[in-house]
């Protein structure tokens, strides 16, 4: 199950920004699961320096606080291996650890908590199902390989922006940046953009949500 917190958690956010999930209710916005995606990228699109590294100056306590109290609300987190996501609020989190040296699946832990996941070797629903959370909310933080491979499964992606950063030959955040930019790689795989909302307006940091509208499954009525 989810965790659910108060909408309070992202106040910042109140009126420009649903939170990703509200109440269990929210679940009737997905299909079978949520997949959501996190990340905040420099004015050209990056994610990360030359070396794969997340820079200092896409560091910001605003950003980092959406991002980690976003985590709660999820079963299970996808990243690469060399993400710099292992935080507290991570921690403890299902997860599954994008990597080409395994063949398809295979414990990264003794509880089982962890799997690496080799997507030409396993599908993502065998891998959900290896964690025993095949309804599971998901959480994808990176980096551009992983993010790109959910670009046709996302249901809410949020883009923080507004760093003011260049960062030349760095990580692009999806395949394709930055000869295109985040916003008509997500509208091109179906993403519409549905609210933004200022986290750190000092530096003019900002939250964009783009969502992929789906029918109720139990009325096909798109929301």
């Amino acid at each position: 199950m989810a965790r659910v917190a108060s909408p309070n958690a992202f106040v910042t956010l109140h009126d420009e920004i649903e939170p990703p999930l509200l109440s269990a209710d929210r679940r009737r916005c997905f299909t079978a699961k949520g997949v959501l995606g996190f990340a905040i990228v420099s004015d050209d699109g990056m994610v990360a320096d030359a070396s794969g590294v997340m820079p200092d100056a896409l560091k910001f306590d605003a950003d980092q606080a959406f991002f980690q109290k976003s985590l709660e609300y999820a079963d299970v987190i996808v990243h690469g291996r060399n993400s710099h996501e292992k935080s507290p609020c991570g921690l403890g989190r299902k997860r599954l650890i994008v990597s080409s040296r395994v063949y398809a699946l295979e414990r990264a832990d003794w509880s089982g908590a962890e799997y690496y996941w080799n997507p030409q070797g396993a599908s993502f629903e065998n891998a959900l199902a290896a964690l025993e959370e095949p309804d599971a909310i998901v959480a994808v933080i990176g980096a551009t390989a992983v993010f790109g491979l959910f670009l046709d499964r996302y249901d809410l992606f949020f883009l923080t922006q507004g760093a003011n950063v260049q960062l030349p030959d760095g990580r692009p955040v999806f395949p394709g940046v930055p000869e295109r930019s985040p916003e008509s790689i997500l509208a091109s795989h179906g993403l519409l953009p549905c609210g933004r909302g200022m986290i750190d307006p000092l530096r003019n940091l900002a939250v964009s949500r783009w969502r992929r509208l789906r029918p109720y499954p139990q009325t096909g009525v798109t929301p």
